[in-house]
Parts: structure tokens; sequence; C-alpha cells
């Protein structure tokens, strides 16, 4: 496994609990994405990174696509944090078309990716994404009701309420890979 670190980037809280769960079990440092710069990831072997999925894009990734040549080499595993359920395939091909546009073909191509379910306080939303988060229940009630997922379904059901649906076993399969390094 090498030397190990997570980095996260969390807006809301949920992405920091993920990365706080990973890093307590593989007894690795934790360093936030807004306190660091590319060379505190050199010492390390391995680097798992963790944001929350804005728009289609993973926050904060950018320390890694835009330093990729100087971390080339190093294990790199990450991990997004969002609504979406992550054991629905067509979520899943949704997150990595987002990621496929966000990350270079040689980032994407070397890391391992891993998908966890967040959290989501709506009285904790700021402007822009309250915005964002009203304009999608708008268009998802006008969808007609037989077209409708299971994720519309709940996300009208508790649009405006706190959900969270984080939860420490989702981290199971990320922490052993890791270990088979």
């Amino acid at each position: 496994m090498g030397k190990t670190v997570v980095v996260y980037q969390s807006r809301y809280g949920a992405t920091k609990r993920y990365a706080e769960w990973i890093a307590q079990e593989l007894s690795c440092d934790l360093l936030n994405r807004r306190e660091i710069g590319a060379a505190a990831l050199l010492p390390y072997d391995t680097v798992i990174y963790g944001g929350g999925l804005y728009a289609g894009g993973l926050a904060g990734v950018d320390l890694l696509t835009k330093n990729y040549a100087q971390l080339r080499g190093k294990h790199m595993v990450l991990f997004t944090c969002g609504l979406a359920d992550p054991a629905d395939p067509e979520n899943v091909d949704h997150i990595r078309q987002g990621l496929n546009k966000a990350l270079p073909p040689a980032l994407r191509e070397s890391a391992e990716i891993f998908h966890l379910r967040g959290a989501m306080d709506y009285s904790r939303l700021g402007p822009v994404h309250k915005t964002m988060m009203a304009m999608l229940h708008k268009m998802t009630l006008k969808k007609d009701d037989a077209s409708l997922r299971e994720e519309d379904r709940q996300m009208l059901d508790t649009y405006g309420k706190t959900v969270d649906f984080t939860d420490r076993a989702a981290i199971e399969p990320l922490i052993r890979y890791v270990q088979s390094l």
C-alpha cells in the first residue's frame, strides 16, 4: 500500500465524513483540498481524492488534473459523493459521463473510481445550489408520472428537507482496493 493520503473537498460535510472514515480505516493522513497544493501530495504513493458532484463535475479535482504530470506514477483513487444512488447503473453511467469530460484521459484510465451516496440539508444550501435544486424540482414536476425514475420520486419526496444517505459500510470496496495495492 505504501504511504497513503486522503484528500477531500467538501462543501456541506458528507464528503468530509467519508474522507474521515477512509483515513481512519487506512490509518493514513487526511488533508483538506482547500489547504494544500500539489507539492503536499508528492511524498505519497497512493492518493485518494474525494469531492462532491456538482453539475457533472467533481469539486476540487483540478488539484489532480492540473498537476497530473507531477503525480503520474502514483496510485490514484477517486471517490465521488452525491445524492444519486450508485446502486443504479444509470446513475453511475451519468456520473461517469460527467467525469469523462472533467478528467484527462490519462488520469481517467489510471485512477480507480468509486461512487458514494451523500446527504443534503436544503436549509444549508447556498443561493446557487438552491436555485439549481429549485429548477430541477420544477422540471421533474413537469415530467409524466410514468416516466419518473426512483431517483426522481425520491427527489420530489425529499425536496426542501434534510436527507442523509451516508453509510460507513459503503467505503468497504474502496478500502479493500487500497489495501490490495
